[in-house]
């Protein structure tokens, strides 16, 4: 690929531009989650968007993060769950917040040298986690639409909660009960129509080279995830040879959806092969919100591929990571507010490339500043374990 590294330069303005506009919004002066569309603070986007804001180093952006933490530890709950939204300490639920904010307070810690940075809130989160293992062991289950897909339903051991879970383990240094995980999570996943011998599921396909997308006794998905397969790359859980497999099986399938028109550009989807309406696993509410190639079931989210970008530099791909990131620096630029130079906008259409959500949304900024800092240095900043 011969193309100038000045369009690069040019989206990194562009991103840090749009953080620095959602940095103050209007629920307590607290970081939006997009510049129009979502003015409140959701945990989630904020959590991840701190890997952006670290290599970044703009003590502004440093800054709110940190009052966004403070804000969460004050807002947890007595059993240390952390809310949903930043400022709401009533709207709970989520499965995948509290991983989310203990792998935020490591990076931040590490960033800072802060190293018993809201000790206590930690100490109270880390003790929720462990009660959200059904089996009392280190496997951990979530209740349906409760992370990130708010319509997929994901049941029992979802594979991106727990590698979440994995990485904040490895980035505070439990590294006994990270390897625990990491485990568990290499045991098959139980295919048999009984399980009489009682065997330890997990998070291993028999017949393909990814983790599953969900497992829970004798049920589970085999829909690849691209969101938890990239972080157990990244974050190292995968081994060097699942790593290579599980990349190239994402080169191959893409073709095929290219080849069925399925796929309109060479960046993978969150989320295939899509869930059709005569399919098992199709829940009428699909039909509003979940449509084949749309938001959960298939859609194309920047901060999703962004991180798929860092789990190709950590599998050592760094030409293919490379050409990713200008195709993601391409899909950037849409947006629905024609007006715009720079979209980053929430999601994708994967059938034609056409931006769906929300422009300006942080998250989509920040993770494309991490993942070109990942392509830049050759390395995967605070997943370097």
């Amino acid at each position: 690929m011969d193309r100038d590294w000045k369009e690069i330069e040019q989206a990194k303005s562009a991103a840090l531009d749009v953080l620095l506009y959602n940095v103050e919004g209007p629920f307590d002066g607290l970081p939006r989650t997009a510049a129009w569309g979502y003015p409140e603070p959701y945990t989630r986007d904020l959590m991840i968007s701190i890997l952006g804001v670290a290599v970044s180093k703009n003590e502004q952006l440093v800054t709110a993060m940190e009052k966004t933490l403070h804000t969460l530890s004050r807002n947890q709950s007595l059993r240390g769950n952390i809310p949903s939204l930043v400022h709401d300490p009533d709207n709970r639920g989520a499965s995948d917040t509290t991983p989310l904010f203990l792998l935020a307070v490591g990076i931040f810690r590490e960033l800072t040298g802060k190293k018993d940075f809201l000790d206590d809130a930690v100490q109270k989160a880390l003790t929720w986690m462990e009660y959200q293992s059904p089996s009392d062991d280190f496997l951990v289950a979530q209740q349906p639409t409760s992370d990130w897909r708010d319509e997929q339903w994901v049941l029992g051991y979802g594979l991106y909660v727990n590698t979440v879970t994995y990485s904040y383990l490895k980035i505070m240094g439990f590294t006994e009960r990270a390897a625990g995980l990491q485990n568990a999570m290499e045991h098959f996943t139980i295919t048999t129509p009984t399980n009489p011998s009682h065997l330890h599921e997990g998070m291993q396909l028999k017949h393909k080279p990814y983790y599953a997308l969900w497992s829970y006794k004798i049920y589970n998905s085999e829909r690849f995830d691209l969101l938890g397969n990239s972080l157990a790359v990244l974050s190292g859980l995968a081994s060097e040879k699942r790593a290579e497999e599980i990349v190239k099986w994402i080169e191959n399938y893409c073709d095929i959806m290219i080849h069925n028109n399925d796929l309109a550009l060479k960046l993978a989807p969150n989320f295939f092969p899509f869930i059709l309406p005569e399919d098992k696993d199709w829940i009428p509410r699909y039909e509003q919100y979940n449509l084949p190639g749309d938001y959960h079931n298939g859609g194309i989210w920047p901060f999703i591929t962004a991180l798929h970008i860092a789990a190709l530099v950590r599998a050592g791909k760094t030409e293919l990571a490379k050409e990713k990131l200008f195709l993601l620096t391409d899909l950037i630029k849409k947006s629905r507010n024609k007006d715009l130079e720079y979209g980053f906008n929430e999601w994708y259409k994967a059938q034609d490339g056409e931006p769906m959500g929300q422009d300006w949304q942080t998250w989509s900024a920040s993770l494309y500043l991490y993942a070109v800092a990942c392509v830049e240095t050759n390395t995967t900043p605070f997943f370097i374990f």
